[in-house]
């Protein structure tokens, strides 16, 4: 679970013709990206963290389930932009803006799971807001036009939006320091009163070479007390002790020997953190001992 990015190498024709005509609608979108609906038609959206655990978890439908349940919550929102742990790429860069084939970025698995499909509507408007809001901070934004969702993305919104009817762009995460994702979640923010869910995809601990398969493995003290110390500076929406995390996070190596599962969490608190009023757990929990479950809504 710790791939990163995948190329485009030996497109077929059909994916290059389908490649062009969304490059065609991006252009159209960029040129003047549309305006919001006015708030009064629409409610504001949660910033959700979604810890994502196995690939497996597509295939689980009691893990999946629980995830649905929280979903269904929000009602149906105006689209999804997602923010997985399994695609760093600067300057920030915006995967499809059409149906393309999802990535199967894993290896391992049993044959069902390398069948499952996902086929949201691409997300051409969303694209070009979300341009238009991050410029004026970050500067460049690219495209990767051929780039389907990561199983960071899927994984959950098979369960998530499980109709594939709702809209649904990613978003790569450029960096990997606190403060720099904070801003850009705050960028982002007013998404959610524009009918978007903004969903991180993460974990917040991640260390695949202790996790233990063992039924009923017991969690150790160093997990435990990383993802107690998570949960206590988002109840108490600390953001400067989140953002100054590589200080302050007890046993930060030990639960992420790399970094791109947690950092999702930045951009989720940023783009709460104006209008910050609650932080709920959807779920919690351990797998393989030490895999955090935890999952994040902040209204």
């Amino acid at each position: 679970m710790t791939a990163r990015d995948h190329g485009s190498d030996g497109l077929s024709r059909r994916s290059l013709l389908g490649v062009a005509a969304a490059a065609v609608a991006l252009a159209r979108v960029s040129e003047a990206a549309p305006e919001p609906a006015p708030r009064a038609l629409l409610r504001r959206m949660p910033v959700a963290f979604v810890g994502h655990g196995s690939p497996m978890t597509a295939l689980d439908a009691v893990k999946g389930g629980e995830w649905q349940r929280w979903a269904s919550a929000w009602g149906r929102p105006a689209a999804i932009l997602v923010v997985s742990a399994h695609w760093e790429a600067a300057p920030p860069t915006l995967g499809a803006v059409r149906t393309v084939p999802l990535i199967y970025d894993f290896g391992g698995f049993p044959r069902p799971l390398y069948a499952v499909t996902y086929a949201a509507p691409g997300a051409p408007a969303l694209a070009g807001r979300v341009k238009g809001l991050l410029q004026p901070v970050v500067g460049s934004v690219r495209h990767a036009l051929a780039r389907g969702l990561d199983h960071g993305a899927w994984v959950p919104l098979v369960w998530m939006a499980r109709d594939a009817s709702v809209p649904v762009l990613q978003l790569s995460l450029p960096s990997q320091e606190g403060p720099a994702l904070v801003k850009l979640g705050q960028a982002l923010a007013p998404l959610r009163d524009e009918g978007v869910v903004i969903l991180a995809s993460g974990n917040l601990t991640h260390n695949l070479g202790r996790v233990d398969g063992r039924p009923n493995a017991v969690t150790p003290a160093w997990a435990r007390d990383h993802d107690a110390w998570l949960s206590d500076v988002l109840q108490r929406r600390d953001l400067d002790s989140l953002a100054d995390f590589r200080r302050r996070a007890p046993a930060l190596e030990m639960n992420h020997p790399t970094l791109e599962h947690l950092t999702p969490i930045f951009v989720a608190a940023g783009a709460a953190s104006r209008s910050w009023s609650a932080t709920s757990f959807p779920l919690t929990g351990f797998e393989g001992g030490s895999l955090s479950r935890r999952c994040v809504e902040l209204a």
